[in-house]
């Protein structure tokens, strides 16, 4: 028997079927659409894997030694491997001397300053804006000599002496303390605040250095700065001595 409408009850169910098959074809075709028609591996697009394809060419890599304490060998395999490694953009590949012959005939002079200012494909200091000039220059000399050359890499704390601790740490507060410190921020002690820093050390340094090195409020474990104890030490001896 036809309904009001006069349609079979088997008509209705070919009906409501024919619209899911519609509904889930649409869908479908949308999101092939969406994707261009390629499948994503979920393996790329985990966070790390993004991250790592956004970080910056020639950003620094951590390292056990401090800012501006990094030899030739450590700042070649953290930032100059990345062209220098396979000669891209026109760099003379690490240990070809025939590459590297025409660059040293130059001189050392030259070569220093195309790597601290930057030269045709190349930027400044390779785009690690945080390297000291001194620790370019060693890199320069381990690289060149890799192709021949005989370069006196620039002593890394003196010519074999130990690092003096208030130079250290003034590096370390240039490069990682600063960000808070200098201005006060995130309830920081500001640089040179007599007051802001007297309240702090009434506890003593080592006190003060507990507290830092497990963090406090919004600062991370040692302000995040990831080097020993002992050059963490300085930077705070630096900050606190420049407050007195």
């Amino acid at each position: 028997m036809s309904n009001e409408n006069g349609m079979a009850p088997g008509q209705i169910i070919k009906v409501l079927i024919g619209v899911v098959v519609g509904l889930v074809v649409a869908i479908w075709l949308l999101a092939k659409l969406a994707t261009g028609g390629y499948n994503v591996d979920a393996e790329v697009m985990t966070k790390e894997a993004v991250a790592a394809r956004l970080k910056p060419v020639g950003e620094s890599k951590a390292s056990d030694a401090p800012p501006g304490m990094r030899n030739g060998e450590q700042v070649f395999k953290a930032i100059c491997i990345s062209c220098h490694g396979q000669g891209l953009a026109g760099s003379p590949k690490f240990g070809d001397a025939a590459a590297w012959g025409p660059r040293i005939a130059k001189g050392w002079d030259t070569l220093t300053q195309h790597a601290l200012q930057g030269f045709n494909a190349m930027p400044a200091k390779g785009g690690a804006a945080d390297l000291t000039d001194d620790e370019v220059k060693r890199a320069v000399a381990y690289m060149g000599n890799a192709g021949g050359a005989k370069f006196t890499e620039p002593p890394v704390g003196g010519a074999g002496a130990p690092a003096d601790p208030a130079v250290v740490g003034k590096k370390i507060y240039e490069t990682v303390c600063t960000n808070c410190h200098a201005a006060g921020v995130a309830g920081a002690p500001k640089f040179g605040d007599k007051a802001a820093w007297a309240e702090r050390t009434k506890v003593g340094l080592d006190e003060v250095q507990k507290i830092a090195t497990k963090g406090l409020n919004a600062m991370p474990p040692k302000g995040g700065f990831a080097g020993s104890d002992a050059e963490f030490r300085a930077a705070i001896e630096y900050m606190v001595n420049n407050a007195k």
